[in-house]
């Protein structure tokens, strides 16, 4: 087959080629694919690679959407069937696997980070990582599905859910991340405020359903969110970090809660304790979701509640052309690759 492959660190490190074909393990099927998307993990897979245990040459890739090639033995799988993949292979046998919180096993290995990924004309998972779609899914947009959208299901529906009427802010609209945020946030119908240091992306933000946002270029956050929300937001959803720490927690009512699922501008923020416990703040992480989290979200993609926004869609064979998309910070939505 051929395949993006991570030959080396560096934009000149992803290789279009031919790369063996997937040789499924007991209780794996292969998947062909269709589509997929590129993610921030990709671009940190690239460049970095720092703490994930993997070797190089591998495929790239954390999605993948297609049609079942081959399927396992008694995995009730059948080869024709649409389908998308859950992109962790969890163990199944941990204490979090037991308890349904597969986003936290111990011994999970994520393609495109631990395994050879979805960038790629075929695919081998663990069968129970497959989820048929119907027949008239549109494989494009389920490639651009998984990743970005299950992480904001979690971060909003998960610890403490986002309820109707409530407000929430999603600090950097543009990203596939927040502005599925922003269509879940629209969808069980909250207040949302958005930030960029982009009129258009506000603009788009709002088209979507946002109901107004701050240019933190030309004005405070913190005061801007305080006054359009009447002292401040319920949620806050911040994957920047460092550089925005400070004025999401400032945005934040008294008994909010800040979740973040990433720090593209840094990792350690002044922690700003007393406003933590003297306005009673809750701060956690999130990554990925569970598998009851998966279905959840695949109910409302297959009944149409929810369609991933689309920025770009490249060649699976361009995928250098697709990372340095992500990479410009310019695009609203997910950055695409097609078969």
């Amino acid at each position: 087959m051929r395949a993006a492959v991570l030959e080396r660190r560096g934009v000149d490190g992803v290789i279009w080629r031919e790369f063996p074909d997937p040789v499924p393990a007991s209780g794996e099927s292969v998947l062909k694919i269709a589509a997929s998307s590129v993610n921030r993990v990709d671009l940190y897979m690239r460049d970095n690679g720092g703490g994930i245990t993997h070797a190089l040459p591998q495929v790239m890739g954390v999605e993948a959407a297609g049609e079942i090639v081959e399927a396992a033995p008694g995995s009730a799988l059948e080869p024709g069937t649409k389908a998308i993949l859950f992109s962790e292979a969890y163990c199944g046998g941990c204490r979090y696997c037991l308890a349904g919180d597969q986003p936290l096993c111990e011994n999970v290995k994520i393609m495109g980070e631990h395994r050879h990924g979805g960038f790629a004309e075929y695919i081998a998972m663990p069968s129970r990582c497959f989820f048929p779609l119907p027949r008239e899914a549109d494989l494009v947009a389920a490639g651009a599905l998984m990743t970005g959208h299950l992480t904001a299901w979690r971060m909003l529906f998960g610890k403490r859910a986002l309820r109707p009427g409530e407000s929430v802010l999603i600090v950097g609209i543009g990203g596939g991340v927040a502005v599925a945020c922003l269509l879940l946030a629209k969808m069980v119908g909250a207040r949302i405020f958005v930030t960029s240091s982009s009129d258009e992306k506000i603009a788009r933000a709002i088209a979507l359903g946002a109901e107004s946002g701050v240019n933190y270029r030309r004005e405070r956050v913190s005061a801007a969110i305080q006054e359009m929300s009447d002292g401040g937001v319920d949620m806050v959803i911040d994957s920047v970090g460092e550089a925005s720490w400070g004025e999401s927690l400032r945005s934040l009512r008294r008994g909010g809660r800040l979740v973040t699922c990433g720090a593209t501008t840094g990792s350690n923020p002044p922690a700003d304790l007393q406003r933590v416990f003297i306005r009673q703040l809750e701060i956690y992480g999130s990554t990925g979701g569970s598998i009851g989290e998966f279905r959840q979200l695949l109910d409302v993609f297959n009944r149409g509640l929810v369609t991933p926004v689309i920025d770009s869609s490249f060649a699976m064979a361009d995928v250098r052309s697709a990372l340095a998309r992500l990479a410009s910070g310019a695009q609203f939505g997910k950055v695409s690759l097609v078969a």
